[in-house]
């Protein structure tokens, strides 16, 4: 009779064994996933933050302290300002698209870091600096924007006298430049 029960305590440790094994893959897993959640939420937080920083700095830019070039632009002619973003000087600078066309933000690259990019880079107007870089935990590449000038149409506006507004679009990174924020703000230059 003790030879039929011998093969039952190896079959049950066995089965218990492969349950536990079974939970610590299950529970590794989950911690894996939590961290990588984790690090995404703080990713995406990185390139949201930048991307605030380069709406911060288009409005320096526009608002002209400094000298820089936004002073001396003209916003009511939309002097410097052209059809699908100008280069050099005039970079990030943009005239509305036309109706039933893609916006100007759809169609500019913001990734572009070339002598003929057509988006501004953090800083590149104002001197303003932002760190980035490899080393620690901040975006890969500086922040860019591009400046709409569009016409004010809130009601009691005067149209001879027609004020413009600024829309502005900034793309900001993360630790890596897949990582990306999008944010959009109106501007009115008092």
């Amino acid at each position: 009779m003790r030879n039929k029960h011998q093969g039952f305590s190896l079959i049950t440790t066995l089965i218990l064994l492969i349950v536990v094994t079974m939970l610590g893959i299950g529970a590794s897993q989950m911690v894996l996933l939590s961290e990588r959640s984790t690090r995404f939420d703080r990713d995406q937080q990185i390139a949201f933050q930048a991307a605030e920083a380069a709406l911060v700095d288009a409005e320096f830019d526009i608002r002209g302290p400094g000298g820089t070039r936004m002073a001396s632009f003209s916003a009511s002619s939309g002097l410097g300002f052209m059809d699908g973003c100008g280069t050099g000087t005039s970079r990030g600078l943009c005239l509305p698209a036309a109706d039933g066309q893609k916006p100007v933000w759809y169609s500019v690259d913001f990734i572009d870091e070339s002598t003929g990019a057509k988006t501004a880079k953090f800083g590149d107007f104002t001197g303003r600096t932002l760190s980035t870089g490899s080393t620690g935990i901040r975006p890969e590449i500086l922040p860019h924007y591009i400046i709409e000038v569009i016409p004010d149409n809130t009601p009691g506006s005067n149209a001879s006298s027609q004020k413009m507004l600024f829309r502005v679009t900034a793309m900001g990174f993360g630790p890596r430049k897949e990582t990306q924020a999008v944010l959009q703000m109106i501007f009115r230059k008092e």
